[in-house]
């Protein structure tokens, strides 16, 4: 397992001071980094608080879960780039079983499902209700653009090859861009896996994501990323010498 040298995890947070030390360090032992990307706006101890736990801090400009992920981007200095969300509903020891898929060279990114691993968030009540069913729509609309078959778009749970989310060439600034991470992985030919991994409710708090407000946002950005992107022929080259498969990117 390479995971400790050649992994970067990267963690969004926002007014994460109660848990974010317990996340970085549950994460601790399958990377060679950590960074914590703090919003601008944080109005709490978050970034001290993740610093002292061994986190590398940076701060975002301030419009958004998007806008951290992408700020990270060229601070990343490992081959391997992993996002986990800084509410402590994610469980850290699931990060090798998301790599070891890109580690064997089948996958260039990978993402967590929480419709195969279970969830304790996306049930009991209408907000739940409304998220589960937004995002089973938002898949299922990647699923008839690419045609593959995949369960959970939406989960910031995922590994991808470093130079890989590079070519990507993130734009968005809220949680949407987990939508476009996988839509533009798809459209340049990557080799997009699944793999369970269950969601335990945040720890603390409540979700900064508003259903109501974020449903438009969603909607346009899932338009805008589906009409304009392609799928291309051109497959990624891998991480190891082997030469890269030619056929469509397979999937769960």
């Amino acid at each position: 397992m390479l995971l400790p040298d050649d992994a970067t995890i990267v963690i969004a947070a926002k007014d994460e001071e109660a848990t974010i030390a317990e996340v970085v360090q549950s994460c601790s032992p399958y990377a060679r980094e950590i960074l914590v990307v703090v919003h601008r706006h944080t109005h709490d101890r978050t970034a001290d608080r993740a610093a002292r736990a061994g986190a590398r801090v940076l701060f975002d400009r301030g419009r958004g879960k998007g806008d951290a992920m992408r700020v990270a981007i060229g601070a990343i200095r490992t081959s391997l780039t992993i996002f986990i969300d800084a509410d402590g509903s994610h469980d850290a020891a699931d990060i090798p079983r998301l790599a070891q898929p890109i580690l064997d060279d089948e996958a260039d990114h990978v993402s967590a499902s929480r419709l195969t691993g279970g969830s304790s968030e996306l049930h009991g009540g209408f907000d739940e209700f409304f998220r589960l069913a937004g995002s089973s729509f938002i898949t299922a609309c990647i699923n008839w653009k690419f045609g593959v078959r995949l369960s959970d778009s939406q989960n910031g749970f995922r590994a991808i090859r470093t130079d890989v989310l590079r070519q990507l060439r993130l734009t968005s600034n809220s949680t949407t861009i987990e939508q476009e991470m996988i839509i533009r992985s798809l459209g340049i030919g990557c080799r997009v896996r699944e793999v369970p991994s269950h969601e335990h409710h945040r720890k603390v708090g409540t979700s900064h994501i508003n259903v109501r407000r974020a449903a438009l946002p969603y909607v346009f950005n899932l338009v805008r990323h589906l009409a304009f992107t392609r799928r291309s022929a051109t497959v990624p080259a891998p991480l190891s010498s082997a030469p890269a498969e030619s056929h469509a990117p397979a999937h769960n």
